[in-house]
């Protein structure tokens, strides 16, 4: 059987009780009508079956059943005629039967004790009692209404005006307004010949009915009345009459060819089916459809609403439909009887607890299957998508909560992982929102285990074998497929994969195909929110897995990611396996950083070939860590394997707390000069560090890098090195670097490096320890004689800034001595930039006899000009500063003595007061104050508030040559 296949019938009913007349003794009846009604509190149900021969049986069920095993019961039954009784409609509002038989209607009690009363309506053909669907209906549907409206079907006029007023019906007579409040009014839409009676029964000290008629409906057939509308169907038809304003209004016609029209109402739901053919639509009580279709077999002759089904039945046959989805989910077929349909019936207005099927000789009795049932039903027989469509159509509808579905995705997946199917197994376990991950640690695990107590206890339907192992899982399913090839040999059905069957799998292809799909189910988990015991579950478990699959690198991800990974549960595992490398990352992961270095150090040291890579994740680890002890442990193979990893981990910047520098040097081999050359260079220029001892210790390495060993001297100056090594190295690079480290940095001792330098050739480099010394003549013998680099020595002499600097480059240039040629051309160049700067007479005195007269006379000339030049000059601006002064002061002569005239109307101009003949002071700004107030201003602030000293004034003719 192929699990996903539809079944072909659903059970949703199941049979308790039965009745058969013959067996009770009574002649054979042919029953023709049902109805069914059941007691206030459910206890009891009564059913009225109505017989060929105009009897009508009231038999008792006991619901639910007792102790004792359910039957049916006969009560009494009493005889209305001896026509077939055709339909009964139950009141039980007013305890009373309405039965149609003959073209009659009979009132009868519910006991059937009292005598039948034969209401005045003949030649009725369909009779509907009034469906209340909403609040808004109005309560007195046979009030006085004016109706104008017509309506025409085939040329005729379908409705009239209403009788005159209420006319009684031979029982019992009364008007409108005298009703009382007290009584209880049930409504009967009667269609009789070519009128249309709407009646009311009251119950009163009796039963009283009242009517109302339509004249002019002619043909109807079936009838429906939902609120205030009253739907008839006519062979030409449906139409829909609102007893509120009188007006009928089609609703579509029947097709040409089509059957006759079938009305039936649906209680439960508070609407009306429509038939045209054997497609049945759902109306409202305006007539408009709502939901989809039913579509039958054939044309069925019964009804019955039970949500959420509709049970239609015919001759011989009867189906059970799901109202929202129209699917047919279970079929019953019975023997035909000669035109004599099956009937269906329940309690219509109650609350009825099953559903009657009368065959025409027998009446069964049939209890609703609960949708938990089916569903269990369901996965049973292996119908999984329909379970799954069953519980999301209940759960649309609010029959089931979402929790159920998820429940029985879960239940689906563990049934299709024993049987096998893991892919489809996981997808519902992805389905379901209540399952949790703990569930699949037993199927993995042996129990007990430390997620033992996570795992929930007795909570699916039992359909399936309780967890156990994976492995155990598929050597119990290939055990069934084999058992069921000797049964499917021996012609016995099974309900095994018929894939399995002719293509048994092997247990090594399952079993990667369930670790792979637990792998998948896992992982998707991870992004969820878990518990943090069910995430060490996960994590842990997922270890497992990818061991059993070989998945290394999958493992190593994992091991090397945050997780949750328990390490006490996979030491041993992954230690015997022989994956100490995955060990080593879960063992960085959880900040066991010393037990990870020691593995990539053994790993380094057993696998040649993989050294590089222990030692790269070994730096990992330890470019984080602030635990010097270790740093300085594993410094040593690491720089074995790779100088550039070493240089990494000192200078990184990761950690919290950096080792001591004295330390790291002391531990690092001499041998390797070039790891601590490149971790004294981070230390300097990265980290700022101003340590006079490290800025010594860099400028030394890169000296003796550069100086190399001198093979000749037999002075070795750095252990190890060799000539060519520098030179691979890039020697010019390095003095460079060590270039810019002299002349950049005035912490290191100038000395100690000189001393490594000395006998070699570095002259540049001399050139700047020796100016750091303050050696100035040395200098500028190395710029003007060795390195004979004219305008750095110059340069220098400028930075100087002694007119001696030139003079002693002058004299090197003219008697560089150690048998070097003067350099005249350096020297006249010297004079001719910085010769005015220069006293001629020393100049003179320092020029060499053997110099050429044609190179220095010009540059003598000029220097001698510039000489007078500037003594001239000197001579003009002392002249000029004189005059100036003389002018100042006679200007400030002249201020001092100036008169100013002072009337009795002369006032102060900061305090206001008349000066008369008291003491003042005038301000240059020519303001005025009396002593007192000059005493409080001061000389350089004036009345104006202006302050001299910082805005001084000045007037015409102040320091202006006098003509």
């Amino acid at each position: 059987m192929n699990r996903s296949s539809r079944p072909k019938n659903r059970n949703i009913l199941k049979a308790f009780a039965e009745f058969d007349p013959s067996e009770a003794g009574d002649s054979p009846l042919i029953i023709c009508s049902l109805s069914v009604s059941a007691s206030s509190d459910d206890s009891e149900t009564r059913i009225y079956a109505g017989t060929l021969t105009g009897s009508i049986l009231l038999l008792s069920v006991q619901y639910p059943p007792s102790d004792r095993p359910a039957g049916v019961e006969v009560v009494r039954s009493t005889s209305v005629g001896r026509s077939a009784v055709e339909e009964i409609q139950n009141f039980t509002e007013i305890s009373r039967l309405v039965a149609l038989s003959e073209g009659f209607l009979f009132l009868l009690d519910v006991l059937l004790l009292q005598s039948i009363q034969k209401l005045e309506v003949s030649g009725a053909t369909a009779i509907a009692r009034r469906l209340v669907c909403s609040e808004l209906a109005s309560a007195d549907p046979l009030g006085r209404v004016n109706l104008k409206s017509e309506s025409f079907v085939s040329g005729q006029r379908l409705f009239q005006r209403f009788g005159g007023g209420n006319r009684a019906n031979g029982l019992r007579s009364r008007a409108h307004g005298e009703r009382k409040r007290e009584e209880v009014h049930c409504f009967l839409a009667v269609a009789a010949g070519r009128k249309l009676k709407l009646l009311e029964l009251s119950l009163q000290d009796g039963v009283s009915v009242s009517s109302k008629e339509i004249l002019g409906v002619e043909g109807v057939r079936t009838i429906a009345w939902l609120d205030d509308s009253v739907i008839v169907g006519t062979l030409d038809g449906y139409l829909l009459f609102s007893t509120e304003t009188g007006q009928s209004t089609p609703l579509f016609s029947l097709p040409e060819f089509s059957g006759p029209p079938q009305l039936r109402p649906l209680f439960k739901s508070k609407e009306a089916l429509l038939f045209v053919d054997n497609v049945g639509v759902v109306v409202n009580s305006f007539g408009q459809p709502v939901g989809g279709s039913l579509v039958f077999q054939q044309v069925p002759e019964s009804i019955a609403d039970f949500p959420p089904y509709v049970f239609a039945s015919g001759d011989g046959w009867v189906d059970f439909f799901r109202k929202s989805t129209g699917v047919c989910v279970q079929s019953t077929s019975y023997p035909k009887s000669n035109g004599r349909s099956c009937l269906v019936s329940c309690d219509d207005m109650g609350s009825g607890q099953f559903v009657v099927v009368a065959t025409p000789f027998k009446i069964k009795c049939f209890q609703i299957i609960s949708a938990e049932e089916q569903i269990k039903d369901l996965l049973r027989q292996k119908y999984f998508k329909e379970a799954i469509s069953l519980v999301e159509e209940c759960e649309s509808e609010g029959e089931m909560s979402k929790e159920m579905l998820s429940f029985v995705h879960a239940q689906v997946g563990f049934l299709l992982l024993f049987d096998l199917h893991f892919e489809d197994a996981v997808k519902h376990f992805l389905l379901s929102d209540t399952m949790q991950p703990s569930e699949i640690f037993p199927f993995i695990m042996q129990d007990p285990n430390r997620w033992s107590a996570l795992v929930p206890r007795n909570r699916y339907w039992g359909l399936h074998p309780p967890p156990t192992l994976l492995e155990n899982v598929v050597d119990q399913g290939l055990a069934a497929i084999h058992r069921a090839v000797y049964l499917r040999k021996a012609g016995i059905d099974t309900t095994i994969e018929e894939d399995f069957l002719l293509n048994p799998p092997s247990k090594v292809h399952l079993l990667e195909s369930a670790i792979e799909n637990i792998i998948r189910y896992f992982l998707i988990c991870r992004s969820k929110e878990l518990s943090p015991f069910v995430r060490e579950g996960v994590d842990t478990l997922l270890i497992y897995l990818y061991r059993a699959l070989n998945r290394v690198d999958d493992m190593e991800e994992l091991a090397s990611s945050s997780n949750s990974c328990v390490v006490e549960a996979l030491e041993t595992l992954l230690e015997d396996s022989g994956h100490s490398r995955t060990l080593a990352l879960l063992y960085a992961s959880k900040g066991m950083d010393s037990k990870a270095l020691v593995i990539w150090r053994k790993l380094a040291k057993t696998h040649s070939s993989r050294a590089t890579d222990s030692a790269l994740e070994a730096s990992k680890i330890l470019e984080k860590s602030s635990d010097q002890h270790l740093i300085l442990k594993h410094l040593g193979w690491i720089s074995d394997e790779n100088a550039d990893l070493a240089v990494k981990i000192l200078s990184s910047e990761r950690r919290s707390h950096q080792p001591s520098p004295e330390e790291v040097l002391a531990a690092i081999d001499p041998r390797k000069y070039e790891i601590g050359q490149r971790y004294l260079q981070w230390l300097i220029e990265d980290q700022d560090c101003d340590d006079p001892h490290l800025h010594t210790l860099y400028a030394l390495s890169l000296a003796k890098s550069v100086v190399g060993i001198d093979e000749i001297g037999g002075k070795i100056l750095t252990p190890g090195l060799s000539r060519n090594s520098v030179e691979d190295a890039g020697v010019e690079a390095l003095r460079e670097r060590l270039q810019l480290f002299l002349h950049g940095s005035d912490l290191y001792d100038a000395e100690q490096v000189l001393f490594v330098i000395e006998g070699s050739e570095l002259w540049l480099e001399k050139a700047i320890l020796y100016r750091k010394l303050g050696h100035e003549n040395l200098v500028l013998q190395i710029l003007a004689l060795k390195l004979e680099d004219s305008e750095a020595a110059e340069q220098y002499c400028v930075e100087i800034g002694r007119p001696d600097a030139f003079m002693q480059l002058l004299k090197l240039y003219l008697d560089p001595q150690n048998g070097k040629e003067p350099m005249f051309k350096a020297a006249v160049r010297l004079l001719h930039k910085h010769g005015e700067s220069l006293d001629p007479l020393q100049v003179l005195e320092r020029l060499s006899p053997d110099m050429p007269l044609h190179l220095a006379s010009e540059t003598i000339k000029r220097m001698l000009r510039a000489r007078v030049h500037h003594h001239r000059q000197g001579q003009i601006v002392s002249k000029l500063c004189h005059a100036v002064k003389v002018e100042a002061e006679l200007a400030r002569l002249e201020e001092m003595s100036r008169h100013v005239q002072i009337s009795d109307e002369s006032i102060c101009n900061s305090c206001r007061t008349r000066l008369g003949t008291k003491l003042f002071a005038i301000y240059p700004d020519d303001s005025v104050v009396c002593y007192k107030c000059y005493r409080k201003l001061g000389e350089s602030t004036s009345a104006t508030g202006r302050d001299f000293r910082e805005d001084r004034i000045f007037k015409p003719g102040w320091l202006v040559n006098r003509r």
